[in-house]
Parts: structure tokens; C-alpha cells; sequence
């Protein structure tokens, strides 16, 4: 039986994927499960305009990424804190605090996409590689410096 499955399926197929399978799998797996739909002319036209939205989505998304990548690149973050009398830091900073600073700034950043090594725990300006989506790269220069009282 051929069909269209709806989700992906572990080892057997991808979303919007069209494969034959066995009768039985597909009338007692695969059908009550909701994971796919014959594959009838309606359907593989259906399939098609599925397809067509998500490439547009895709176009979209990567337009988007391409924007904010190239508009943090190269960008100065600042951001002061509390310093000891030795210089020493009383916190360090981590991606965590990037990404709340990155928000502020008014970017959308996941702390999962700056790629910080381990956390600063001096002033100092530091290089700062950020992964987008769409294997794109960004680099920012993370400044960090004394809170003035």
C-alpha cells in the first residue's frame, strides 16, 4: 500500500515522505495512529501544497536569520558589573546572561546559539561566536565592565 506519512516515523520514513508499505502495517499501525494517509491523487495534490508552504516558511525563516545575522555581526554588547577591589567579579558571565542582554537589545537569541567555551569571569572585551540557525554565524564583541555607583 502506498502512502503519505503525516510524522516522522523512527527507521521506517520522514514527514511527507511517500513509501510503500505492507497492508498490515499500514491498516493496523500505521492508519489508527494517525502517522499517514493513502496515497490517492486528492492526497499527493494535498502533499504538493503542503510542501510548496513549507519551502515558502523556509525562504522566510532564512531571510529572517539572515537580517539579524547581519546586524548583530560585529556589534558591541556592554554590559557592567559589580567589581571586588581586586578587579575580580562577584558573578560570571554565561550564555544565560548573553541571551537576557541580546533580548533587551531587542534580538531574539537562544542561549543555545552563543557559543561561549566557559564563562567570563574578568572585565575585559571578549570575542563571542553566535550559531543561527541555517548554519549561519554571527561574531559579537562582549565588553565587560565596572558598575558605576
Amino acid at each position: 500500500m502506498k502512502v503519505i506519512f503525516l510524522k516522522d516515523v523512527e527507521n521506517v520514513a520522514k514527514k511527507y515522505e511517500v513509501k510503500e508499505v505492507k497492508n498490515g502495517y499500514a491498516r493496523n499501525f500505521l492508519i489508527p495512529q494517525n502517522l499517514v494517509k493513502s496515497a490517492t491523487r486528492q492526497n499527493l495534490k494535498w502533499l504538493e501544497a503542503q510542501k510548496e508552504i513549507i519551502e515558502k516558511e523556509v525562504e522566510e525563516d532564512l531571510k529572517k536569520t539572515q537580517e539579524m545575522a547581519s546586524s548583530i555581526d560585529g556589534m558591541e554588547v556592554a554590559i557592567s558589573l559589580k567589581v571586588g577591589e581586586e578587579g575580580q567579579l562577584f558573578e560570571s558571565i554565561n550564555n544565560v546572561k548573553i541571551a537576557e542582554k541580546l533580548k533587551e537589545m531587542g534580538f531574539d537569541i537562544k542561549k543555545s546559539e552563543i557559543n561561549l567555551k566557559e564563562p567570563i569571569k574578568q572585565i575585559g572585551e571578549f570575542p563571542v561566536k553566535i550559531n543561527l540557525d541555517h548554519n549561519l554565524e554571527a561574531e559579537i564583541k562582549l565588553i565587560i565592565s565596572e558598575e558605576k555607583v
